[in-house]
């Protein structure tokens, strides 16, 4: 039987009184945010009122690091400093949750194409559970000791966000914090928190792989070279990799994202373009698909006669996210304390992929995510006993859209908790 929400330790505990009130202020930037999306790396709206929260919460703000990035220093005495993170950018999806804040917002991509873009991955609540957090934090400065530092990231749909802080010299330019600390609002029951030590998400690396033939009308197929033919063969062979080349112990996904070639029935083309993706959880397992993908590409152009070898381009890279052992424990015991042990939940690794991790791991400090359940928590219970979870609205869909109560109280709680279990005036020594 599932535990409600509302069984968890009085609201009115003077840690979150200040939340009563913020709520309401709190869910409006929500359905702001979310009905104006912006891309990666254009994320300058929700950077502005990143650094306008910040400033009126009394941090020192410095904006457009990694360029649209933004990070605020609380100050409040000698002790630990907590960093607390938080990505804004969206999607290039067409929202379809038929909400009355629904998204209508189009942009420019990379590629100077005009695309739809919507929230459909929560960073619209990240943005909103940070400044909430902020917010408590600067209101009970009689309670801890020690530096807050939030950072709003830019970019970490094309894994790009968090490097581009650091290589502006977000290292250099900020203290280095004791612990980083992170979360990420995913499909499960609304009011829940779940997290692990160890592995939290995996590996991703994406490649573009274009392919070369010879072009023929399509009634002489013997004067090409097929491309397509030989994209589709590869596209078969690659979905063997994880089937036949590794042990069943073992976890991967291979997924083909984009097979592209031709622009007419009776055209033979002289190329095709393949996009795949790759999730792994074990660096050595990632090596060993990661050459067996440049194997199969390279013999099936070869078993087609390809005038030329194919051309493999890396798109972006997320590495694994660890969650450091002893931190962890203290986060989650603090959840426990807080939210009571049934609303807090051991997870599996998720093969969906972060760089939160690049924080902790080039700073070299412990870091720990977690995640929020954002689903009405009778809606999973009921498609839980339906065998049906999986029809679920999920992250990148495009009506994904968590409800707002109680996952906005839970993330704003679990971030000012977490960031407590550090900055609480008689652990300051720790």
């Amino acid at each position: 039987m599932m535990t409600s929400p509302t069984d968890a330790p009085s609201f009115d505990d003077p840690t979150f009184r200040e939340l009563n009130v913020l709520l309401p202020g709190l869910e409006t930037l929500y359905k702001d945010i979310h009905e104006h999306p912006e891309l990666s790396m254009q994320e300058t709206r929700a950077a502005g009122i990143a650094a306008v929260r910040l400033r009126e919460a009394g941090y020192d703000v410095t904006t457009g690091v990694g360029k649209t990035g933004v990070v605020g220093l609380l100050r409040n005495g000698e002790g630990p400093i907590v960093m607390l993170r938080a990505d804004m950018d969206a999607l290039p999806i067409k929202e379809a949750t038929g909400l009355p804040y629904a998204s209508n917002a189009t942009a420019t991509d990379f590629e100077g194409n005009s695309v739809p873009v919507m929230h459909a991955c929560g960073h619209d609540m990240h943005t909103t559970w940070l400044a909430g957090a902020v917010k408590i934090l600067a209101q009970q400065r009689e309670a801890w000791r020690g530096t807050v530092m939030a950072v709003f990231q830019p970019a970490e749909e094309i894994a790009a966000g968090a490097q581009a802080m650091i290589d502006d010299g977000l290292f250099e330019r900020f203290p280095k914090p004791s612990v980083v600390l992170g979360q990420h609002v995913m499909v499960g029951p609304a009011g829940y928190v779940g997290g692990r030590k160890g592995v939290v998400t995996s590996a991703a690396d994406s490649f573009q792989i274009r392919m070369f033939g010879r072009g023929a009308h399509g009634s002489m197929p013997q004067t090409s070279i097929d491309p397509v033919v030989m994209a589709a063969t590869t596209v078969l062979r690659l979905q063997t990799i994880v089937s036949r080349e590794l042990a069943p112990t073992e976890a991967a996904v291979v997924t083909i994202g984009a097979l592209q070639a031709g622009t007419k029935e009776n055209v033979i083309p002289e190329e095709a373009i393949i996009k795949l993706n790759v999730r792994t959880f074990d660096e050595a397992v990632r090596k060993r698909v990661l050459a067996a993908i440049e194997r199969i590409v390279n013999a099936e152009a070869a078993a087609s006669g390809a005038p030329k070898a194919p051309e493999i381009t890396p798109l972006d890279r997320y590495a694994l996210v660890m969650n450091d052992a002893d931190a962890s424990r203290r986060v989650v015991d603090a959840f426990r304390r807080y939210f009571s042990p049934a609303r807090v939940r051991e997870t599996e690794p998720t093969s969906a992929s972060e760089d939160f991790g690049s924080f902790g791991a080039e700073w070299h400090v412990p870091s720990v995510f977690w995640f929020i359940g954002g689903t009405d928590a009778e809606v999973y219970a009921k498609a839980k006993t339906a065998g049906t979870i999986n029809e679920l609205p999920s992250n990148h869909n495009p009506r994904f859209a968590p409800v707002i109560h109680p996952t906005l109280r839970t993330g704003v709680e679990a971030l000012v908790v977490a960031a407590r279990a550090w900055l609480s005036a008689n652990q300051q020594a720790a």
